[in-house]
């Protein structure tokens, strides 16, 4: 008979909260929620740090959910030792069942909010997975990292790269973690420059994690991957679980840092970009250059070195329907 992984009884409805168990290895497993498991040292305590790894929080991202099954699978097989507190989460299961990017609301925009009567079910399970997060952080002082793994929802220009949320007043970014993402074979990072309602943002506010949203090339279903070599993420969040914390002092040569330097808003139904909706994240925009247009309203590039990233005409009122980028020069300065 076949065995069944954790991914695929989380999308046929088969995982929900369980007891602990201990594998032979004095390994400690516990299913916290559905999608959502946690695995730990026989003596929690001796832990060298405390990991999170989430995936499919867009439903048609499948790469680092595949990522993830295998990791998970490897861990169970006691194939990998873990001496590393790890929680991993498969975010929006319906929408993964689906192979949809989401159900009704784009579950990363649902983030570090208040909850509300009328929230919908994409809204309950944003707040449920930061309450997980929460709770296996804890009261603990190892250190605390959080990625959070994504695919780009069309081309990039470079397949790899990460955003790294903006920290908290009195803390700054960290070449350290910065050079560790380059290690996992991403070896672009763009700072953020504002608040934000994602996953990664929520878990870097509340419970000062080193968290990431990680971009690991394009949206393909389901067993279509094969052309996204992950194996360098895979060996460091194997490194992670192992409890080996790399420290490297320097970040290498080879890697890029851009920061925000303007969303690109949508105010009504009549924005229109100059651009083709579907144009590649990190492409040049030169100076001089109108971009969009909105109710009348010019949007003209006046950064030098300017890219775009993220770019969605097609995202409700109100919300940013893409990222102008810049070289981030005076942080490489700084350190």
């Amino acid at each position: 008979m076949s065995h069944t992984t954790f991914l695929q009884k989380t999308l046929a409805g088969e995982t929900s909260m369980g007891l602990q168990y201990c594998l032979p290895n004095g390994m400690c497993v516990q299913v916290l929620d559905e999608g959502v498991i946690r695995f730990e040292p026989h003596d929690a305590s001796h832990s060298v740090l405390d990991l999170v790894v989430s995936c499919g929080i867009h439903g048609n991202e499948t790469a680092p959910v595949e990522l993830v099954e295998q990791l998970i699978e490897r861990i169970l097989r006691q194939e990998l030792r873990v001496r590393s507190r790890v929680l991993f989460i498969f975010g929006n299961v319906p929408a993964l069942r689906a192979g949809q990017r989401f159900i009704k609301e784009d579950m990363n925009r649902l983030f570090n909010r208040e909850p509300e009567v009328e929230d919908g079910t994409e809204k309950r399970r944003a707040m449920m997975l930061e309450m997980h997060v929460g709770r296996f952080f804890g009261s603990n002082t190892t250190p605390r990292f959080h990625y959070d793994l994504h695919t780009a929802i069309h081309g990039s220009l470079i397949e790899k790269f990460a955003i790294y949320p903006l920290p908290k007043p009195g803390r700054r970014f960290s070449a350290q973690e910065i050079a560790r993402l380059s290690l996992a074979g991403v070896d672009t990072v763009l700072l953020q420059s504002t608040t934000s309602s994602t996953f990664s943002y929520s878990s870097s506010f509340h419970y000062d994690a080193h968290s990431f949203t990680i971009e690991l090339g394009s949206a393909r279903p389901f067993g279509q991957n094969t052309a996204i070599d992950l194996s360098r993420m895979d060996a460091y969040l194997s490194g992670l679980i192992q409890g080996e914390l790399p420290q490297p002092e320097l970040i290498p040569p080879q890697v890029q840092i851009f920061r925000v330097s303007r969303e690109i808003p949508k105010t009504s139904h009549d924005f229109k970009f100059a651009i083709d909706g579907k144009t590649d994240n990190f492409t040049p925009l030169p100076k001089g250059m109108l971009l969009a247009e909105d109710a009348g309203l010019p949007f003209t590039i006046i950064e030098d070195d300017a890219r775009i990233i993220f770019p969605n005409p097609d995202v409700p009122p109100g919300q940013r329907a893409g990222l102008v980028i810049i070289p981030a020069r005076d942080f490489l300065a700084e350190h």
